[in-house]
């Protein structure tokens, strides 16, 4: 099935983009009157008209760019500064008697919308950056800056650094939310399908079980085997099934929840829930106890942990009989991960193991202790005459990864 993607936006930062982009707009025109009402003042004007005619263009021309975070690229950030760096620079050169005053630089509070940008963007630090940037170039442009300066000059940084915070403190908001909304989203849908399946599937395999069973002979198989898949099929019920994936994201360092729905193959790098790969053992006849948060391994480590316990109940039915019955045991720890299948048969009479070995039967040394080996882990078996064999399977968790 083709992947079915449904985008929910619920950016906090988005309302930002919009303010920065209409506060750009309006110091534009803020610059250009200032100069124009002070014109007389300055020894060269041109030099003044010529920067706010680049001002005026690149404003409304990159409008686009501080509309999104997608769109505020770090090329854009960097031209931005840089014209906003110039303007104040050159604000001698047009206004010979600038130094002499507090008065306003060429682009004058358009400036701010420049490290406003870098604020929304990158966060606090690159809006200290960027700010201390532009507090370099009003020193030096003023040459003998003024208490007014240095005063307006921190409430910029400030100011900056604070919205930077704020913007980092909204994203980490976002990726919270998206993390409850995966976890309501994954009850939902199990609750769904459990319902479904109740309702149609595991009645009927429940009634295959009942009518075998009372019908004897071949029926009587057909129904244990309905009521081991019943019992498999309700396993995988509640430990959950496939679900659709809540991601907080963003075109480039998220603004918006995505949901997304796939039916396509799992990652073969991504770590593997153990539970998902035991869940098909359990039966009328094997029951599987589990935490009720996932046990994460790698691919490899999983599949063979689960592998290892494949084979040690193979060893049940074989050996302790068809109507024995086997409990597997997981347990996630810090450190390891265990997994324990007892079963209530005969037990192993004492010296047989090593007498299954002389005789070329290798499945408890090669099948369960060899894959626990090259794992890094252990294998122990302890059997009692008359009191049924319990395996203990370890896996390292840092071995484990390495494989």
């Amino acid at each position: 099935m083709a992947k079915r993607e449904r985008v929910v936006r619920m950016s906090v930062e988005q309302p930002l983009w919009r303010a920065l982009t209409g506060y750009r707009v309006l110091t534009m025109v803020y610059a250009v009157l200032i100069f124009a009402f002070g014109r007389e003042r300055y020894e060269r004007p041109w030099i003044a008209v010529v920067y706010l005619a680049v001002l005026c263009v690149w404003t409304l021309a990159t409008l686009p760019k501080v509309a999104n975070a997608a769109g505020c690229t770090r090329r854009f950030l960097v031209a931005d500064i840089t014209l906003a760096l110039v303007g104040i620079l050159l604000t001698p050169l047009a206004d010979a008697d600038a130094q002499s005053f507090d008065g306003p630089t060429l682009p004058s509070i358009w400036t701010a919308g420049s490290v406003l940008a870098y604020a929304i963007k990158g966060g606090w630090r690159w809006a200290g950056v960027a700010s201390s940037l532009v507090a370099v170039a009003n020193i030096i442009e003023r040459g003998h800056p003024s208490r007014d300066t240095f005063h307006n000059l921190i409430l910029v940084w400030v100011a900056s650094i604070a919205i930077g915070y704020v913007v980092e403190v909204a994203r980490a908001s976002e990726r919270t939310l998206a993390r409850a909304l995966e976890i309501e989203a994954a009850t939902r849908e199990r609750e769904r399908l459990a319902r479904d399946i109740h309702d149609s599937v595991l009645q009927v395999l429940a009634m295959v079980q009942r009518r075998g069973t009372a019908l004897g002979g071949e029926a009587a198989e057909l129904g244990r085997m309905a009521g081991e898949q019943e019992v498999a099929l309700r396993t995988l019920v509640a430990g959950g099934l496939t679900r659709p994936s809540l991601v907080s994201e963003d075109e480039s360092e998220g603004a918006f929840v995505r949901v997304v729905e796939v039916d396509d193959e799992p990652d073969d790098d991504a770590p593997v829930d153990l539970r998902v790969l035991l869940a098909p053992r359990a039966g009328s006849k094997v029951t599987l106890s589990e935490p009720g948060a996932p046990v994460l391994l790698p691919p490899p480590a999983a599949r063979e942990l689960a592998n290892a316990v494949g084979a040690a109940l193979d060893n049940v039915r074989v050996h302790a009989g068809q109507d024995a019955h086997a409990w597997i045991l997981i347990e996630d720890w810090t450190d390891e991960v265990i997994v324990t299948v007892r079963d209530d048969g005969p037990g192993i009479p004492e010296g047989r193991l090593a007498e299954a070995w002389g005789e070329g039967r290798m499945g408890v040394a090669l099948s369960i202790r060899g894959r626990l080996r090259d794992l890094g882990g252990s294998a122990e078996l302890i059997s009692v005459p008359g009191q049924g064999t319990e395996v203990e399977l370890k896996v390292p968790r840092g071995k484990a990864g390495e494989k």
